[in-house]
């Protein structure tokens, strides 16, 4: 059983890191290149972009759950004292995730929807307030995504690699 968590762990970080690098350096950018701005359009191209992301969000809530249970499997089946930097940084992950998904998404989705919106709902000024602030909470979820990137390459380093302190296995409520 002991084979069996640590192997489930590992590949749950794994995946889930290597979703997350390739959808953010390989996925999402391709929505904005010009071979598919001229195949959808512009306004189109961001709309699919936003679809994808959502399930790019679903991900993230998958797999921090199942990291999540993998965690307090450890916890309470091995009696492994939970390490509080890895255990934080899982919750750091989900935290970040789930603003991401339920909060920014959302915003920003409505956000797209004035700037593109025809021009008898939305006034000029309306327009240009939406595109400003679209820009910067853009920009804002770029870099909360690359601090989750950098949390899961951790998170996913500290599930791969034994602990060297000897607490490993050591009952325990939190070990450093």
């Amino acid at each position: 059983m002991i084979a069996f968590l640590r192997f489930f762990g590992i590949m749950n970080a794994a995946v889930w890191f290597g979703a997350a690098v390739f959808f953010s350096f390989g996925i999402a950018p391709a929505f904005f290149t010009p071979e598919m701005k001229r195949l959808l359009g512009e306004i189109y191209a961001g709309l699919v972009a936003q679809s994808v992301i959502e399930r790019y969000f679903v991900l993230h809530y998958c797999c921090g759950g199942l990291a999540l249970l993998h965690q307090l499997a450890e916890w309470v089946y091995l009696g492994k004292a939970l390490q509080r930097l890895t255990f934080g940084l899982l919750l750091a992950i989900l935290t970040f995730s789930l603003l991401g998904g339920f909060w920014l998404q959302p915003k920003l989705k409505e956000l797209y929807r004035i700037k593109h919106g025809r021009a008898d709902q939305f006034t000029a000024e309306q327009k240009n307030d939406a595109t400003n602030s679209f820009r910067r909470w853009h920009e804002a979820s770029q870099i909360i995504n690359l601090v989750v990137l950098a949390s899961l390459g951790l998170f996913a380093w500290r599930v791969s690699v034994p602990q060297q302190n000897g607490t490993r296995f050591t009952p325990g409520k939190f070990r450093g």
